[in-house]
């Protein structure tokens, strides 16, 4: 079982209710654009593939809160979803919405990437080995997919030149 603190298994509860909150956010910001995305279907399969991704990391974070015998943060997942819907929505009143969209997501997968990097950390301290494997995957799966979203905007912003150069509805 646990090695770490009883501070330490703690701050690691806090850390799968804050990691599990944030990819519900998560989820809320992908379903949003994936609704509204037309022309673009590179950034589409990204944030669909990613979706899915998402869902199974929840998973596995709510694998771990069980085995310890937590639960998700009611307050932080209202809180974060709510952030996460408006943010998904920030951006469409703009005529640039996808370029927009483009950086806060490659944005916030860097974040992921830094708070499952910290749940790693802290994982291990808590002596909790038994959900490292899982959380690297999680990890990588961040990764992998904040490099797909940085490598499309070049050309997602180069389509998006030629659509406004022809007059056709570029920003989503």
């Amino acid at each position: 079982m646990a090695t770490g603190s009883e501070s330490t298994r703690s701050l690691y509860a806090v850390a799968l209710r804050n990691t599990h909150a944030l990819e519900m956010q998560a989820l809320q910001i992908m379903e949003r654009q994936v609704e509204r995305i037309q022309n673009y279907p590179e950034m589409e399969q990204i944030l669909r593939r990613h979706i899915q991704e998402t869902h199974a990391q929840r998973d596995r974070i709510e694998a771990a809160m069980s085995d310890i015998g937590e639960s998700p943060s009611a307050l932080k997942e209202a809180v974060l979803g709510f952030i996460g819907n408006m943010a998904a929505i920030a951006h469409s009143p703009f005529e640039d919405e996808i370029l927009k969209n483009s950086y806060a997501n490659h944005a916030f997968e860097n974040f992921e990437i830094a708070a499952y990097t910290s749940l790693l950390v802290i994982t291990e301290a808590a002596g909790q080995s038994r959900h490292l494997s899982a959380f690297q995957q999680s990890l990588q799966e961040e990764k992998t997919t904040a490099q797909l979203i940085h490598d499309a905007i070049q050309p997602i912003t180069r389509k998006y030149i030629m659509l406004e150069e022809q007059g056709a509805k570029a920003d989503r």
